[in-house]
């Protein structure tokens, strides 16, 4: 069990894509793993990754493991999940992290305040303080914590839909529960595929069968899900072999866009050519950095340098000196960065003097029929509840 609490305390610096080859992108793992006297962060970062790779693969075995059984035990009828008087929807997926589900937890939130739902996010609060306890970080009219207490995606998602309710704690049956005697009527599980306790009318799994992240689940639990979300660009075989494999699914194939920009410490947005031309710093603490790199190539930016941090990154002294070193060494015109770490720097000031900083939202584009799809099931199930 030892050996298991210290693969998931080092989940979150684990970037499995992580090329330590690639152009002007570095990873720094914590000093107190791979300390060598001499050796600087390239060098650090390849002995890094080759030993995290190990660590995760075992954690990979394990939760596969663990996660059969559960399924199991749930489809022979010795556990049984526990149905709330609302309308729920679970997202989730396959692998340890890096799917894009909070992008697409925020299309659903935006879809579901458009059709005049009062939507709630149930969620765990990934290394939040209020994780295991639990707490509201939001009841659709204030705020009652920060990133600290809740974590970096619950608050991204409380701060653009101020009028959502968040709700936090690793058991997720005792939010829905609190969410409903609010006044919410359809909540949204995030990261819940293999959260069972949960009875839910939908399950969406997003999965990248190119990804090279190690698997928490087998593909075989898809049998269970209702939708499978796969990106543009997978080979069609591919997708035409999960058709024939798993009949039930619903499949639709999404892309990740660059949405808005905004500036640090203004409300309004400004347009996406607005960085048209100019060299940019663009750094990121979210499981896949590479993804966000990439969108930056149709905003038109010379990219100076990029800075990967681990994912939930909580930005130390030392890695807003990390990021001040580059400033200096590059001289970029502006810094760019995701919308999930402007909520953890945000709240410290003007860090990188007169460099500006942009922020990023990303957007997850499905076709007209996976929302269709999406609100019939949730009509039928508010009308079953009423």
């Amino acid at each position: 069990m030892l050996t298991v609490r210290i693969i998931k305390e080092l989940r979150p610096y684990v970037n499995p894509d992580f090329d330590p080859c690639g152009r002007k992108t570095i990873v720094s793992p914590p000093n107190f793993l791979f300390h060598r006297p001499g050796l600087g962060n390239f060098g650090r970062s390849v002995i890094y990754f080759r030993k995290m790779n190990i660590f995760l693969g075992a954690y990979s075995l394990i939760s596969r493991l663990v996660c059969a059984r559960n399924a199991a035990r749930y489809a022979d009828g010795k556990k049984s999940a526990r149905r709330v008087p609302w309308p729920v929807l679970a997202v989730g997926n396959l692998t340890l992290g890096g799917s894009g589900k909070t992008p697409l937890v925020l299309e659903l939130i935006d879809r579901f305040l458009s059709r005049g739902y009062h939507p709630a996010l149930i969620t765990r609060g990934y290394r939040g303080s209020w994780e295991q306890e639990g707490g509201v970080l939001s009841d659709g009219q204030r705020l009652f914590g920060g990133w600290r207490e809740a974590g970096d995606e619950p608050m991204m998602v409380a701060r653009r839909f101020p009028e959502a309710g968040v709700f936090i704690g690793r058991h997720r049956l005792p939010s829905c529960l609190t969410a409903k005697s609010l006044g919410f009527d359809i909540g949204i599980l995030d990261d819940a595929f293999q959260h069972l306790a949960v009875a839910r009318d939908l399950d969406i799994v997003i999965h990248d069968p190119r990804s090279r992240i190690p698997l928490r689940e087998n593909e075989s639990a898809l049998a269970r899900a209702d939708i499978l979300l796969i990106e543009h660009g997978v080979d069609p075989m591919i997708i035409a072999a999960y058709r024939r494999k798993f009949s039930r699914l619903d499949i639709y194939e999404y892309s990740i866009t660059p949405q808005t920009l905004a500036l640090h410490g203004q409300e309004s947005f400004v347009p996406l050519n607005q960085l048209q031309g100019r060299r940019i710093l663009a750094f990121a603490g979210i499981a896949r950095p590479e993804r966000f790199f990439k969108l930056l190539g149709p905003l038109g930016v010379t990219v100076a340098g990029q800075l990967a941090f681990p994912d939930h990154y909580a930005y130390s002294s030392a890695g807003i000196a990390r990021i001040s070193a580059a400033i200096r060494r590059l001289r970029p015109d502006a810094l760019i960065t995701t919308e999930k770490d402007a909520v953890k720097i945000e709240d410290s000031g003007r860090l990188f003097g007169d460099f500006p900083l942009y922020i990023l939202r990303i957007g997850f584009d499905l076709p007209p029929a996976f929302f269709d799809r999406v609100e019939a099931v949730a009509s039928r199930a508010r009308t079953q509840n009423a």
